[in-house]
């Protein structure tokens, strides 16, 4: 199914642990909000004014769907483009004025996307079984 030499194993691990664990973490994020929709369809930041709702709806979006795309490794390039987007709206809108104690998760998150962006899935993705790259 996989071939990998041995000297790659390492890389292809850390991409491997860099998907499972953003994603995953993401994921109990995203969540969190969709546990609390009902609460939060009034309040919810709207950066681009397109009703809280729909702010609401796009990071869930971003914050459930694709870090499952993320964990299975499936189109994980145009995956990480929402998160990336939530994160930069994250750290230059809703936290905007805030201290960076504030956004330095939602910074190191987007460090993480953009390398997986970079990087791709690594070997140990459905990416990689089904595009056989």
């Amino acid at each position: 199914m996989f071939q990998t030499k041995i000297a790659e194993l390492p890389a292809a691990f850390a991409l491997l642990l860099l998907r499972l664990g953003s994603g995953t973490m993401m994921l109990v994020h995203g969540w969190n909000k969709f546990t609390q929709v009902s609460t939060l369809k009034a309040s919810f930041p709207d950066p681009f004014g397109w009703g809280s709702d729909m702010s609401l709806y796009l990071t869930l979006f971003a914050e459930l769907i694709c870090p499952v795309l993320l964990i299975i490794g499936f189109i994980t390039r145009i995956a990480v483009l929402p998160l990336l987007i939530v994160m930069g709206v994250a750290i230059f809108s809703i936290h905007a004025n805030d201290p960076f104690a504030d956004k330095e998760l939602a910074v190191f998150y987007g460090i993480v996307y953009f390398a997986i962006l970079l990087t791709g899935p690594g070997k140990f993705s459905l990416d990689k079984y089904v595009l056989k790259k």
